[in-house]
């Protein structure tokens, strides 16, 4: 009976660390729902960040064919520095694809990539936190499809195919969409990225006729567990 005192029809707003009674609907059963977005509480407490790049032309290193080593380059990807203090929680992973030209060669479709214990790293840039809009506060370095991994100490391997995929379209010759067949992939922190780590998508077939526009968006968390 005591925690039936406790509860409350309709909606509670309480400060960070706060007691909150129960919620209820006017019949008074218990009311179960989520509070918010899925990501809203990592955003808020700024954890969240993101990265992406606008219609820019694949290149051969981003290719699964042309190889693995420190010279590849990610379609689009991110890097945990050994000494970070976090883990990475991968969100979701975005790719759209423009054929530029009836000569256009498809991509082959995309495969997640990954390595480990890396420390050495001295290229990438600066994420977005998805709370302040700014490029700061992340212990990390994003990759989207111009940057190579140099220092990378381990070779990438394949981890997994991507959901996502291209459908080769020839088209005129002028520049035509190049159809996406579910350009978004929810991942929801089934991929963790330990300090050390690099995770990241490539395509299978090597080609230079194929415009990319991309984005990552992962959750950084204390490196407790």
């Amino acid at each position: 009976m005591g925690e039936l005192s406790l509860q409350k029809v309709g909606p509670q707003f309480g400060g960070t660390g706060t007691g909150t009674p129960f919620t209820a609907n006017i019949t008074g059963a218990q009311r179960v729902t989520s509070g918010h977005g899925d990501f809203m509480d990592a955003a808020l407490g700024g954890r969240l960040y993101t990265f992406g790049l606008s219609n820019t032309a694949l290149v051969a290193a981003n290719a699964i064919a042309t190889g693995l080593t420190s010279t590849a380059q990610l379609v689009i990807g991110v890097w945990n520095p050994l000494t970070s203090g976090v883990n990475i929680a991968i969100l979701m992973a975005i790719i759209n694809t423009t054929t530029v030209a009836n000569t256009a060669v498809s991509p082959g479709g995309f495969m997640w990539v990954f390595s480990a214990t890396n420390g050495a790293i001295t290229t990438g840039s600066t994420p977005i936190n998805c709370k302040t809009l700014t490029a700061t506060g992340s212990m990390t370095k994003a990759f989207a499809v111009s940057t190579a991994l140099t220092g990378l100490s381990n070779n990438l391997a394949v981890f997994r195919s991507s959901a996502i995929n291209s459908i080769n379209a020839a088209g005129p010759a002028t520049a035509i969409h190049q159809p996406t067949n579910n350009p978004l992939e929810l991942v929801n922190g089934s991929i963790i990225v330990p300090p050390g780590g690099v995770i990241g998508i490539m395509n299978q077939v090597s080609t230079t006729t194929v415009n990319v526009s991309v984005g990552l968006v992962w959750e950084e968390i204390p490196a407790l567990l």
